[in-house]
């Protein structure tokens, strides 16, 4: 396989790994939710330092290493907004009957405190990027700032595939802010100008001779690519949800073993319940905010920023 070939297998990898793990730390019992959050950030602490030790090093491992680290930052900017820790100041539904730029304020307002969060974030890259000869980290960081950004206005305008079963509770006000309707003409444009990117990526990726920047485009185009495939699951009814069913049922299965007094043992009912099939559409991406209310990421959906 080639190092290009190898790149895209670790982005898909990267992305469907990533996407379960946060599934499970945000379905944990709340009371876990700190040590989660503490975990990620000393996590994320070292990827910056990371980004920096490898900010010159144009190797086929510094571009796997920069695409990781920022990876890694953004998923704990996701845990953040999942965990309730960095929302918006609103926290309540939108009222009936809000149109317009009354109801865009309400809306960005339930995730501007995460906007800025993120907004400082990406500065933070760009500094630490900037001057260097590896910049797949802050590149990385761009794609799902760009198109988590998409997916959100898709959402507030309007797609047909929104589901919210599976919001956190403390979100479960978000699902008021997405409109369900036939799809905006924002769709179209936006899908549009992200594939004709992804195309550009494409090209520059397979003509270049250097394998750090062929590691690199394609790298970069993975992402960009899964996050295109995202958005057309706003608009089409795929049951993608059975990638993180693991994710989905590890926790599920702990949470009965928990509540089950130690001299019972557990029904078979209960097994069972907790390996049921996940509703279709009810999961949550590190490319796209939930989709019901993550997009809050499509989120567990489930959950937005």
């Amino acid at each position: 396989m080639s190092t290009a070939g190898l790149a895209i297998v670790f982005g898909l990898f990267t992305w469907w790994f990533s996407t379960g793990l946060i599934i499970m730390l945000v379905r944990m019992p709340a009371k876990a939710h700190v040590w989660g959050m503490a975990a990620a950030s000393l996590l994320s602490v070292a990827c910056l330092f990371g980004l920096v030790a490898t900010r010159d090093n144009t190797t086929v491992a510094g571009a796997f290493a920069g695409f990781t680290y920022a990876v890694v930052v953004w998923g704990w900017l996701e845990m953040t907004f999942l965990y309730g820790y960095i929302t918006g100041p609103r926290r309540e539904p939108l009222e009936p009957y809000s149109t317009g730029m009354k109801r865009f304020h309400a809306a960005f307002n339930t995730v501007s405190s995460h906007e800025i969060a993120i907004l400082l974030a990406g500065a933070l890259l760009a500094i630490l990027s900037f001057g260097a000869a590896n910049q797949v980290g802050f590149w990385t960081f761009l794609v799902l700032w760009s198109m988590r950004i998409s997916a959100k206005l898709n959402l507030f305008f309007g797609v047909p595939n929104v589901s919210v079963e599976f919001l956190p509770k403390h979100l479960s006000y978000l699902s008021s802010y997405f409109d369900r309707r036939r799809v905006s003409l924002f769709f179209p444009v936006s899908v549009t100008l992200s594939s004709l990117v992804f195309g550009v990526i494409v090209h520059a990726a397979a003509t270049t001779v250097d394998p750090f920047q062929a590691v690199a485009l394609a790298l970069v185009a993975t992402l960009l690519g899964l996050a295109i495939v995202e958005h057309w699951f706003l608009v089409l009814p795929l049951q993608d949800a059975a990638l993180w069913r693991w994710a989905l049922q590890a926790v599920d299965i702990g949470r009965i073993s928990s509540e089950i007094a130690p001299s019972v043992p557990a029904s078979s009912e209960a097994v069972i319940a907790a390996r049921a099939p996940v509703p279709s559409g009810d999961r949550l991406s590190i490319l796209s905010p939930p989709r019901g209310g993550l997009s809050s990421v499509r989120h567990d959906k489930t959950n937005q920023s």
